[in-house]
């Protein structure tokens, strides 16, 4: 299976704890000890700094646990190793969650539902103003990622298929290099990137991902063998997260915590807040709770598995769009019920919520 490759900078690694020392498999048993791994995007940024912070410490007292919180500077490694049983928990955007663990058979529950991209994805077009007229272009992009999934749904809304454009694969790290050459007409990429090639001389953005909002989802997911024998795990770092975010959200405090984050993803304040204003950030735990069992998600999962599937990231021989399930909270069930291997978990965050953790 193709690896899908989201929302990735390349920076210098910030590693709260030693990844070769503190991460060892996940087993289905109780444990003491769990490692959380994060890879750098603006809306997983809260991770290091909770760990910086003493928050991490805080919450895993708390539970009479450890939790070693790790970047991991590629974010498909980070998923691979999420997948093989050597990390417990990692942050992903819902599309990677199906395509990578839920797809190679590893049972997967997300329990923080963080934000999702209210802008922060793009296509942009040199000489043109409308969606329209990317018709017969080549397109530089990250293929079979969320950028991909973004011009399948865009394409879509003004009658156009994937067969009436030419997509060049192309990393992330040489997107913007790309546009900036006169052959290219065409780019669909996100922040930082999507703020560069915006500023091209004769450059329009033409569709981004808050026409298409709640789609593109950035989780925090924990292995469901792990999460079953060892619940405290998933209350601790809930209980991290929301600690950290309603920091994030204060006047004073929440600016020397939103620069720390800056300056651990490679950026200043100005660039960090830039960002988050094309976030759509879940502050209020009763939010996100509303939006994990909401139908509109059940929707987008649909749309997601079936891209999914249509670009063969469902597996080798898959033979269906069903083969993997997806449970919701709500009952609903999307492909294989007795097959679940994506779970949207949202009894943590109810807990928040309530003030129960």
């Amino acid at each position: 299976m193709r690896s899908v490759l989201v929302k990735l900078l390349t920076v210098a690694s910030i590693v709260t704890g030693s990844l070769s020392a503190a991460v060892t498999p996940s087993f289905a048993e109780a444990k003491k000890e769990f490692t959380l791994a994060w890879t750098v995007y603006v809306g997983w940024m809260p991770w290091p700094y909770a760990a910086d912070a003493g928050i991490v410490k805080k919450w895993a007292d708390k539970y009479g646990i450890k939790i070693n919180v790790v970047q991991v500077n590629d974010y498909v490694e980070s998923l691979n190793q999420f997948t093989a049983g050597k990390i417990d928990a990692v942050t992903s955007a819902n599309m990677d969650a199906l395509t990578v663990p839920a797809a190679g058979g590893v049972d997967t529950s997300v329990v923080i539902v963080g934000d999702f991209s209210n802008g922060n994805d793009g296509i942009v077009l040199k000489g043109a103003s409308k969606l329209s007229d990317i018709k017969g272009r080549k397109i530089n992009i990250v293929e079979m990622s969320v950028s991909h999934y973004l011009l399948a749904r865009a394409l879509s809304t003004v009658g156009l298929k994937e067969k009436d454009v030419k997509t060049v694969n192309t990393s992330d790290a040489d997107i913007v290099a790309a546009f900036n050459s006169a052959d290219s007409k065409a780019v669909v990429t996100w922040n930082p990137q999507l703020t560069e090639v915006k500023g091209v001389k004769g450059a329009s953005m033409v569709f981004d991902s808050s026409k298409i909002p709640g789609e593109i989802i950035d989780t925090t997911i924990v292995r469901g063998d792990v999460l079953k024998d060892n619940p405290d795990f998933a209350k601790a770092l809930t209980g991290i997260w929301y600690e950290t975010i309603a920091i994030m959200a204060k006047e004073k405090e929440g600016a020397a915590a939103r620069e720390a984050m800056a300056k651990l993803s490679g950026t200043d304040l100005p660039g960090f807040d830039g960002q988050l204003k094309t976030t759509r950030m879940y502050y209020d735990a009763k939010e996100a709770v509303d939006f994990t069992k909401s139908p509109a998600l059940v929707t987008t999962m649909d749309n997601v598995r079936k891209f999914s599937f249509a670009h063969g990231l469902l597996g080798e021989g898959a033979k269906s769009v069903d083969v993997v399930g997806i449970s919701f909270p709500n009952g609903k069930t999307l492909g294989n019920a007795k097959n679940i291997k994506l779970r949207f978990d949202p009894s943590f965050m109810e807990m928040a919520a309530a003030g129960k953790l």
